[in-house]
């Protein structure tokens, strides 16, 4: 894992063709290896290691520069060292006939099996023995697009090819986004980094997208907060070359078939698809740890380490199979009602693992919020992203760089509380002999049900009611109309936004911003091939998963801290597999088997107010079944529970006070399209015995925009359309 960053002149300027001198530099600490020569490009160099320095927490053990003859092309990487620790790891990095160079951050895993291929089948000369090295050799080798099939792992990339014939700048991100890359054009010149802040000392100044953030563009398509600051979306790769200029190209997207096959191999398949994941993710250089919650999802990551270990004699990154692993969890005040921290131990004390808590008080909410929103770059509507924060200041302090994590199980098998109501929209051709697939009247009415206590639900924790029924033909799906009605009701409404806006976005249909972001020949599939639990996961891994989740919940509260977090439910092998399998076996029904919380136990904020119509339904079926043999019979039969803060705190206290020093009319009429009026109200009804959850939230979206304001100097004359 690692930071990069690239500034590269745009046609008309030309790709150089030129040999030029990289140089690898130490941290500030001199605590790496250095190599290279006294190459100067005068101020791009300097640019460029100023950028490379705002990204070290990103990969604090080494720092290196790239920079073509005629400086045209500049590429900068600051390494977080996992495989390969010797300076033959260093980056940037050159193929074995020097034609090609390139950044990579991230994990490209099978790379034993991808060495050998292009040793012995293309005589590819390795420098060394780092996975990142493999990007290079196998784009010399394949060409692009079709060396990305090789490419299986989280990672982001900027490649330069001078070759005669082919000369162009590649950039391309994993295929569900765990990794960042975002790029911009500045002074005739396209940048592109792991953060946004890295464009800072290349001469880019903020602006806010108002647009963007209005209509929720920010989290549902390629936009960001800041104006003219695009995202390289998911399974995408731009390509830059002197006669068409940047090109965004697709080489990976989700595809759902619903094919059926024997009970049992599902399930096996699903098995050994996930053990297989897990077991490539342990492979290090450097300890390795676990994220533990009170789930499902990261206790079978655990589980199944636990499994290698002792019956495969798997190692855990770089300590021997018979030490124990260490796993990492969250303590909340036992008494907000959010605390899974005893789960996790008891999961912990069953495999025989270590566990370490971190206690996430409201004081460590308070003192840790502003470094965070720094290091997200966005918005949210809860201070879990906080808690993941501090949550991953653990693993360095206990020796540990790389952790497991559960991100992507809810996501490829229907763990979301939202997604029931979608499911029932239509029988499961599959299983045509399910209960539900023969009986329509009984479906519609859990349908109903369910719908009923989604939304019974988003009210109770402090989420947006959508209004409005706006014909417009992008809505013409209703299935899609109701996802996206879910999707957003983290969106803020557009009564906290200031009148100017207000006006000017009076028509906007935020529904209608989620589902044109999809191609045409997506939304044709939503309408007519897929079923709708499939186009409502699709609708969610495509917005909330990568724009959201992986970002403030996973590489950008994670990489904080120089952690790297693997995401073995994400990778796509597995989750290829998982999306033929029929919606049936994701949601299942079984009214007789479902249990339903015991008296006084804790439910979570979620499923207090769930009724017979969620709780007859199974999330995440065949996942339980394939990691049966992992986990506990708690978590085999516990019910999904979100990580999610508190929002209930009192008047007076650390976040009370930070909000109000954070948000005061100055500060907030001064991002200039905020109404100062709507803040207040929530001030005022955000704390206390009888807080307003909603209004909490409405204080978090405020808190952090005015926060990024003042840490990337956006003042209000750059606000897009306040005039």
């Amino acid at each position: 894992m690692c930071g990069i960053t690239a500034s590269i002149a745009l046609p008309r300027g030309r790709l150089d063709s030129e040999p030029a001198v990289a140089k690898q530099t130490p941290p500030a600490n001199n605590s790496a290896q250095t190599n290279g020569s006294t190459f100067s490009a005068g101020p791009i160099e300097k640019q460029l290691r100023s950028s490379i320095d705002i990204l070290n927490h990103r990969g604090p053990d080494e720092a290196g520069v790239w920079i073509s003859q005629d400086s045209s092309i500049a590429l900068g990487h600051c390494r977080l060292s996992i495989n390969d620790l010797s300076p033959s790891g260093s980056q940037p990095l050159v193929s074995d006939d020097g034609s090609i160079h390139a950044v990579v951050n991230g994990e490209i895993y099978d790379q034993d099996r991808l060495w050998e291929e292009c040793r012995e089948q293309h005589g590819y000369q390795f420098r060394g023995e780092s996975d990142s090295e493999l990007v290079v050799a196998l784009y010399k080798i394949h060409g692009a697009p079709h060396f990305f099939k090789y490419l299986r792992g989280e990672f982001a990339f900027v490649l330069y090819d001078r070759r005669e014939g082919k000369r162009r700048v590649i950039a391309a991100r994993d295929r569900f986004g765990i990794k960042p890359l975002v790029w911009t054009v500045s002074n005739d010149r396209l940048l592109i980094a792991s953060e946004a802040k890295a464009f800072l000392p290349l001469g880019w100044k903020a602006e806010w997208d108002v647009d963007a953030i209005v209509s929720g563009g920010w989290m549902l398509d390629d936009r960001t907060l800041f104006k003219g600051v695009h995202k390289v979306l998911p399974g995408h790769w731009l390509q830059v070359t002197e006669e068409k200029g940047i090109e965004d190209q697709v080489y990976w997207d989700a595809e759902y078939e619903d094919k059926t096959r024997p009970l049992e191999e599902m399930v096996e398949g699903v098995r050994e698809r996930l053990v297989d994941s897990i077991r490539l993710r342990l492979r290090a250089d450097v300890p390795v740890g676990i994220y533990l919650s009170g789930g499902i999802d990261s206790s079978a990551v655990a589980g199944i380490v636990t499994h290698l270990a002792k019956t495969e004699h798997v190692k855990i990154g770089d300590r021997e199979p018979t030490t124990p692993v260490t796993c990492f969890s969250v303590r909340f005040p036992e008494e907000s009602g959010y605390d899974e921290s005893s789960i996790a131990e008891r999961t912990a004390k069953w495999l025989g693992v270590e566990t370490i808590k971190v206690d996430v008080n409201e004081a460590r909410l308070a003192s840790d919020f502003s470094d965070t929103v720094w290091h997200c770059e966005h918005h949210h509507f809860d201070l879990n992203t906080v808690a993941k924060f501090a949550l991953s200041t653990l693993p360095r302090d206990h020796g540990v760089k790389v952790v497991l994590t559960g991100e992507g199980a809810d996501e490829h098998f229907a763990g979301y509380p939202y997604f029931p109501a979608e499911f029932l929209c239509e029988p499961d051709l599959a299983l045509p002999d399910t209960t539900l697939s023969s009986d329509n009247e009984l479906r519609e009415a859990m349908r109903q049900t369910t719908d009923a206590e989604m939304r019974a639900i988003w009210r109770n924790i402090g989420a947006n009611q959508y209004d409005g029924r706006l014909d417009h033909p992008s809505l013409s799906d209703a299935n899609a109309r109701g996802m996206a009605e879910s999707i957003l009701a983290w969106h803020p409404t557009q009564g906290l936004f200031a009148p100017w806006v207000q006006s000017k976005f009076q028509d906007l249909d935020c529904r209608a911003t989620l589902i044109t972001s999809h191609p045409a020949s997506v939304r044709a599939k939503m309408r007519g091939r897929w079923h709708p639990l499939h186009t409502a996961l699709y609708m969610w891994n495509k917005s909330c998963l990568a724009n959201v989740l992986l970002s403030c919940l996973g590489d950008r509260t994670e990489m904080a801290h120089s952690v790297e977090a693997r995401t073995p439910f994400l990778d796509h092998h597995l989750a290829e597999y998982v999306n033929r399998l029929p919606p049936s076996l994701k949601l299942s029904y079984n009214p007789a088997e479902t249990a339903t919380p015991k008296q006084g136990e804790n439910q979570g904020p979620l499923w207090k107010t769930a009724g017979s119509g969620l709780h007859s339904l199974t999330e995440k079926w065949i996942l339980r079944e394939a990691v049966r043999p992992f986990i506990t019979d708690e978590l085999y039969r516990r019910r999904k529970h979100p990580f999610l803060a508190p929002t209930k705190w009192p008047k007076g206290g650390p976040l009370h006070r930070m909000f109000e020093t954070l948000l005061t009319r100055q500060a907030v009429e001064g991002l200039g399209f905020v109404n100062w009026a709507a803040v207040e109200h929530a001030l005022q009804k955000g704390f206390g015995d009888h807080a307003d959850p909603k209004a909490f939230r409405t204080l978090s979206y405020v808190a952090a925009w005015v926060t990024l304001g003042e840490k990337f100097a956006v003042g209000r004359s750059k606000v897009n359309g306040s005039a």
